[in-house]
Parts: C-alpha cells; structure tokens; sequence
C-alpha cells in the first residue's frame, strides 16, 4: 500500500467515524427539547405550539404556555395542555 493510499484509508475512517458520532436517535431529541418550545401536530392537523413540559414511552405530552393552530390560524391559548400520545403525528423544535 502506498503512503497516498493510507492517507486516504485514514481519512475514509476519520469520517465513517464522524459520521457515527453525529447519529441522534429520536429520545435524545425528545431530551434535548424538554423545557424547550416545540411545535406538536395533530393527526387532524391541529398545531400545539408551546414548552415541552414533560412526555411518557407512549407520547403523551404536558405543554406549557400552549398556543393551538387550526389552518395556521391561532385558534386558543391554553397555560397547561395535555395531548393524549395517540393522537401526535409528531414533534418538532421551534426556534425561540
């Protein structure tokens, strides 16, 4: 082998592993944004935007300061709300 075909067996690895390092799986986003504004749809399409109290194995979410969207137009507010995990077509992180 080459000193050019090591280097580059080398640089091959270096991003395989960097690659494996950026690997998130779905709880580590769900830590990350606990306590942090989240937007939650529906399976009927409603939005819950708000902070990401708490949430179970089963996807039922405690949102905090909780505005609800229907067709992208803002429809109530809520201080506390409670979705039933069935229901979550899923979540996304908002920016603040």
């Amino acid at each position: 082998m080459s000193s050019e075909e090591a280097v580059n067996e080398a640089n091959n690895a270096t991003e395989g592993e960097a690659v494996e390092q950026n690997k998130r799986s779905p709880s580590d986003f769900l830590k990350d944004v606990l306590g942090r504004p989240v937007n939650v749809r529906l399976n009927s399409g409603t939005d819950y935007r708000g902070v990401l109290a708490c949430l179970d194995g089963y996807m039922n979410i405690a949102m905090e300061q909780t505005e609800e969207y229907v067709d992208g137009q803002l429809k109530s507010k809520y201080g506390d709300c409670f979705i039933r995990g069935n229901n979550v077509l899923y979540i996304s992180s908002q920016k603040r």
